[in-house]
């Protein structure tokens, strides 16, 4: 299957819904979205890898930042935050570069490696828009986190790529039927720079009449 331009989705995207499946749908389906410190953090650092008129050559790699990405399988459009060319014996060629190049995402992250795999999702997702895009085969990639200063080794399994696969295959039929999950309430939630607009606590079994009540009672105690 092949998706049409118009029904792209933020590829970026896949790491919120990895996160919580109710958050992606409040910021991209519902457009609602609030700044605390470590969006804004997150956000600076984005704005330092995203330069799109940035080209550097380092011997036999050329950096590239702000690729601009899409997928017609996956159904998604986004940036790259940095794409190394490597030069190499086997690989693509670049329009006025000479020798062969084999090619490597790098993603920029604000804090440290997470306990799930949302940044590995997102990196894979880059890598398979890259491959149709070139028309090559991508083996690895990194992910840079600005807390640790260090970088994350990435390899793109058949098991990582079918993940991806899956996931927006699910963004695709929520963003579809404009479907806004519920979710349970979980420690990670007031983290979440959408805690007041996504107000966890009705996705409960109780009635948004109930949790009304029990606000107004709170306040008058």
């Amino acid at each position: 299957m092949e998706y049409q331009e118009e029904d792209y989705l933020m590829l970026s995207g896949i790491q919120h819904f990895s996160f919580c499946r109710r958050q992606w749908a409040l910021i991209h389906i519902e457009q609602q979205w609030e700044e605390n410190v470590r969006t804004l953090e997150g956000k600076f650092m984005h704005d330092n890898a995203h330069n799109p008129n940035f080209r550097e050559k380092r011997k036999d790699i050329l950096l590239v930042r702000a690729m601009k990405v899409f997928s017609r399988t996956l159904g998604v459009s986004g940036e790259c935050d940095v794409v190394e060319f490597h030069r190499a014996e086997e690989g693509i060629t670049l329009q006025g570069y000479e020798g062969m190049y084999y090619v490597v995402p790098v993603e920029y992250k604000r804090g440290a490696p997470k306990s799930y795999d949302a940044d590995e999702l997102q990196l894979t997702a880059q890598a398979v828009c890259l491959e149709e895009m070139l028309l090559t085969s991508i083996e690895k990639g990194f992910l840079f986190y600005g807390e640790t200063r260090h970088r994350a080794e990435v390899f793109f399994s058949d098991e990582m790529r079918g993940k991806v696969k899956d996931i927006f295959e699910e963004m695709h039929s929520y963003y579809k039927r404009a479907y806004t999950p519920k979710v349970k309430m979980k420690a990670s939630c007031k983290q979440c720079s959408l805690y007041n607009l996504c107000m966890p606590q009705l996705c409960k079994e109780m009635s948004a009449d109930k949790y009304v009540e029990e606000m107004i009672r709170e306040e008058l105690s």
